[in-house]
């Protein structure tokens, strides 16, 4: 007799691929197993006017009903793009039980047609609108080209290009507009799941913009209690990527970071080490406080909470105490 799992997922095109993705491996790792796709329209998917903040961040926009279902029993897993799962609070009830290999975590450039990274550059971004909802890419774009003009940015992946492309100006909560966006700063992997990875004109290294906790990496969530599921799930859990994950959310954690503070962090293995970086910027980009450790890859967490309490003595509480929502 089948084994039926019900998997929910945002209706977005990037959700769905991620999605279909887990189903396949799962339906291959495990005999007679049935995945059904449960399609969310979450929060932040059918409002992509606001700012996430009024939300609960993407923690409220994009997970909160999702996970609210697998507590009530009517979804037996959830799936997330980890860097949209907060890292300062818990979840009663729900646990990991599989993250796939990582995806490439990197952020990239995505440029009109008529515009060119070297002009951004020679100018130090004046003259151009980056568009961008990731308060941490803004903070590191204004780094990055200093003169540059952030804009509030929305949507989807495939969304946000087409908006792009079509020089669509971003509608406002109180009825104005900004835009039309010059750029973009999308990640990496997002471009690469909706066939859009032809369209990254730079793609920036992680010294020059450290990822997002988690970045890259897809988690499925399921009910702590539930081991049939949890047995399943671990059929497709990758290691070094599980392992990551909680090195990179220890960090968010011991910082009590919000939705709106700008930390980045990404780990990494080798052999049986792993290397741990992460930041802590003020909105204008201006201040940037780093901290990187070594450590063994089976404590994880233990790295994590060294290289968060690394941060926490260099004054990154106070960095994110000023970025905090009043």
């Amino acid at each position: 007799m089948s084994i039926r799992l019900r998997i929910g997922t945002r209706k977005s095109a990037m959700a769905l691929a991620q999605t279909e993705e887990i189903a396949r491996r799962l339906t291959a790792a495990v005999p007679d197993l049935d995945v059904e796709i449960v399609k969310f329209d979450t929060t932040g998917d059918t409002d992509q006017t606001s700012k996430l903040l009024p939300h609960g961040g993407k923690g409220g926009a994009f997970v909160a009903q999702i996970r609210a279902a697998v507590i009530a029993g009517e979804l037996d897993a959830a799936m997330h793009s980890l860097k949209d799962v907060p890292g300062n609070e818990d979840t009663p009830g729900l646990v990991i039980g599989a993250t796939l290999s990582r995806d490439p975590p990197t952020d990239a450039l995505v440029l009109r047609e008529g515009v060119s990274l070297d002009a951004i550059r020679a100018s130090r971004g004046k003259g151009f609108k980056l568009g961008t909802n990731a308060v941490r890419r803004a903070a590191y774009a204004r780094r990055l080209f200093p003169e540059v003009e952030v804009i509030h940015f929305r949507g989807a992946a495939d969304t946000r290009v087409r908006k792009l492309d079509n020089r669509e100006k971003q509608r406002l909560p109180d009825g104005g507009a900004v835009g039309p966006a010059d750029a973009l700063i999308m990640a990496r992997s997002g471009l690469d799941r909706v066939g859009l990875a032809q369209r990254i004109a730079y793609e920036f290294s992680p010294a020059e913009m450290l990822p997002a906790a988690g970045q890259g990496i897809v988690a499925v969530e399921c009910a702590a209690q539930d081991w049939q599921t949890r047995k399943i799930l671990s059929a497709i859990d990758d290691p070094a990527a599980h392992l990551c994950a909680d090195a990179e959310r220890e960090v968010l954690w011991v910082l009590n970071g919000h939705c709106n503070s700008p930390i980045a962090g990404f780990s990494s293995i080798d052999g049986d080490q792993m290397s741990l970086s992460a930041s802590v910027l003020d909105l204008s980009g201006n201040t940037i406080i780093e901290a990187s450790r070594t450590g063994p890859a089976n404590r994880p967490r233990e790295l994590g909470r060294a290289v968060g309490l690394d941060l926490l003595a260099k004054g990154a509480a106070e960095i994110i105490e000023r970025s905090r929502p009043r």
